[in-house]
């Protein structure tokens, strides 16, 4: 089965195609650039790109994976889109995965681990691990300095992804390099399952975690003197 996976819910913009089988999962092609300020000019010519350099065509696609977030609204919601409308189109189901796990499960080693992407403000979106890739607690939104408490508590012994980078003075634990943004191998392997039991496809709800930044307006101003 052949299956596009996009996330846009950091920096880092990704589209992938992957193969999934009953023996396991294969990337087949991935593209990833990152550039916080073009998700919508980046992500279209990316899944038209994978699709070239697989040798395959829009409708011999199966399923679409995305990555939920969190992450920034307006970056989030240009994979979101593009996966649900795709979905649409081509008649095939959408499964969505926190895009953080697709940082926490890869870099989990036996021991619990932070994984943190970069929320703006200075705060970080971040969940922690266990051993074994299961995510313990989050997805959050918070000070970096209120996730380091939060991962003592759990006796998480590393932290991964961008975020983790940044604020790596702050949180004071060992960083690993990889994952720093969403791996794709990773998404689709955490919806394999489903993707194999030909589940129904599943509307895909952004994890924003605060409120966008635009609102409507609440009143008006009176224009005349």
């Amino acid at each position: 089965m052949l299956v596009l996976v996009v996330d846009s819910s950091t920096p880092a913009v990704t589209a992938a195609l992957a193969e999934v089988s009953a023996d396991g999962v294969a990337l087949r092609a991935q593209r990833c650039t990152v550039d916080a300020r073009a998700h919508g000019e980046l992500l279209a010519p990316q899944v038209e790109a994978v699709l070239a350099d697989a040798g395959a065509r829009v409708a011999d696609l199966t399923a679409i994976v995305a990555g939920l977030g969190p992450g920034p609204f307006t970056g989030l919601r240009v994979g979101l889109v593009t996966a649900a409308t795709m979905g649409q189109v081509l008649d095939v189901p959408t499964y969505g995965v926190c895009s953080l796990d697709a940082i926490g499960h890869p870099a989990a080693a036996g021991e619990p681990v932070l994984a943190a992407s970069d929320a703006r403000r200075r705060e970080i979106y971040w969940a922690v691990y266990d051993g074994a890739g299961q995510r313990i607690a989050g997805p959050n939104v918070d000070l970096p300095a209120v996730a380091a408490e939060r991962a003592r508590d759990l006796a998480v012994t590393a932290t991964v992804g961008d975020g983790a980078h940044r604020y790596a003075d702050v949180l004071g634990l060992p960083v690993r390099a990889e994952p720093r943004y969403p791996d794709p191998l990773a998404l689709v392997g955490l919806a394999a399952e489903r993707i194999r039991a030909g589940a129904p496809g599943e509307r895909l709800t952004p994890l924003y975690l605060r409120r966008p930044d635009a609102v409507a307006a609440t009143g008006h101003k009176p224009v005349l003197p």
